[in-house]
């Protein structure tokens, strides 16, 4: 049985290979049954916003809004609060299964039994 993982993508285009590994890592996982939390902060909360993954674009690389979708099988994409409201994005403005929670609810789920952090 796998660990639960929570991966937490803290850029965005500008920095589109570190973000991309993040999401397939977070995909990858999903895949394999895994548990995954995927928390999007700084420049990457943007891709919790409809079109916003689907702009993404980086070549050999599956798409942003594809891997979300993995993620979203079984896992959880939270956008966190504060890069939310810094960006003045609400609940309202959210892709279908995004969420918005904040610095507590990311450290009760890594400080959770088992659980492997990933930062990118």
């Amino acid at each position: 049985m796998s660990r639960p993982l929570v991966v937490k993508v803290t850029c965005g285009a500008d920095d589109a290979e570190r973000c991309n590994q993040a999401f397939t890592v977070a995909a990858a996982a999903a895949a394999s049954g895994a548990q995954v939390s995927l928390w999007l902060t700084g420049e990457a909360a943007w891709f919790g916003v409809p079109g916003r993954a689907e702009a993404f674009d980086l070549p050999l690389a599956t798409p942003l809004h594809q891997l979300m979708a993995a993620v979203l099988t079984s896992g959880t994409i939270t956008v966190c609060s504060q890069c939310a409201a810094r960006r003045q994005i609400g609940e309202a403005d959210l892709r279908q299964g995004v969420t918005i929670a904040g610095a507590a609810v990311f450290t009760e789920q890594v400080l959770g039994e088992g659980v492997q952090a990933l930062v990118y």
